[in-house]
């Protein structure tokens, strides 16, 4: 089993706009390719507010396979490109991990 841990930044002028957009359709397209949602948070510093989550994964070649449909899915893409045209840029930096748990760590 692995994790993936992503962290976006995300700007506060149309923060609600990203979440709609996440909450509505990412999550939903994400799911129907494997996509394991253990949580998601959001988090602020003074320089930035971002956005997180954590994805369990059986393997990294899963990991891959499934992101790489996703980001081929044609419903996604066309509501990425509606709702930035309508609303924004909604993503600015984006961090991506992969994690495996050491053999000491607590099962979630």
């Amino acid at each position: 089993m692995i994790y993936q841990l992503r962290i976006y930044e995300i700007f506060e002028h149309n923060k609600a706009a990203f979440h709609a957009r996440f909450r509505d359709h990412a999550v939903r397209i994400m799911k129907t390719y494997g996509f394991d949602f253990v949580s998601l948070w959001e988090t602020a510093t003074p320089e930035r507010t971002e956005f997180v989550y954590l994805l369990r994964w059986p393997d990294a070649e899963t990991m891959k396979a499934a992101w790489d449909r996703f980001m081929a899915d044609e419903e996604w893409q066309r509501i990425k490109n509606e709702t930035v045209a309508r609303d924004g840029k909604m993503v600015g930096a984006i961090e991506d991990r992969t994690m495996q748990a050491v053999d000491y760590a607590p099962v979630i």
